[in-house]
């Protein structure tokens, strides 16, 4: 027996969707579609959309419709500096509450980077750096500041592939998560958060060149 799809499934469902670029910007989303697709009635489709676009996720405009909103090029900056200030905080957190197993994980993951950036695999070197940036989020266990980090993420995520692709940038990107670790491992809070902020503010200044 098929599940029943609740009406956070459905959000989280298209959110994902979102997220991972199925459902492309400015691509018009229409509730009937959605809902037959879902197997779902109209009216948790609409509280849905309605949820996402407080997420900053979907546009509503009337007479047009629902459409996945667009992510400027200057709002992509502008969430990154935003995410500089959260995960700085996040980082100073990790060094304090990082387990020797987590230190281990980290410099794991570390060693996957490494692996992507000798095969010139870069796309999923920034897979991996998701990874990276999730754990260290675990580890400091900050719900305020992972909370927000939840939706800047998945507005700027289809410029994550982009500034990994600058030239000279992989290696500079591998070296700046080597940083942070070290940082961690030696517990040294304010060490971790100027390694996550310098390393942040770096992608922020790829950005701006590129676009």
């Amino acid at each position: 027996m098929q599940q029943v799809m609740t009406e956070d499934n459905c959000y989280q469902h298209l959110r994902q969707k979102i997220v991972d670029g199925t459902f492309f910007p400015n691509q018009r989303l229409i509730e009937m579609d959605l809902a037959t697709d879902l197997k779902v009635n109209r009216a948790v489709i609409r509280t849905s959309l309605a949820r996402l676009e407080q997420d900053g996720l979907v546009k509503r405009e009337r007479y047009r419709g629902t459409h996945v909103r667009v992510v400027t090029e200057a709002e992509a900056v502008q969430i990154l500096e935003m995410r500089e200030a959260l995960e700085g905080v996040i980082a100073r957190y990790a060094a304090v509450r990082a387990t020797d197993e987590d230190i281990r994980e980290l410099q794991g993951i570390l060693g996957l980077m490494g692996k992507c950036i000798d095969t010139d695999n870069l796309i999923r070197y920034s897979e991996i750096n998701s990874l990276f940036h999730g754990k260290i989020k675990e580890i400091a266990q900050h719900a305020t500041a992972s909370k927000l980090l939840e939706t800047l993420n998945s507005q700027g995520v289809r410029f994550q592939f982009r500034t990994i692709m600058a030239a000279g940038r992989p290696k500079k990107s591998l070296a700046e998560h080597v940083a942070i670790v070290k940082a961690i491992a030696e517990r040294n809070q304010q060490a971790a958060e100027v390694a996550m902020r310098l390393h942040l503010s770096h992608v922020a200044d790829t950005l701006r060149r590129i676009t």
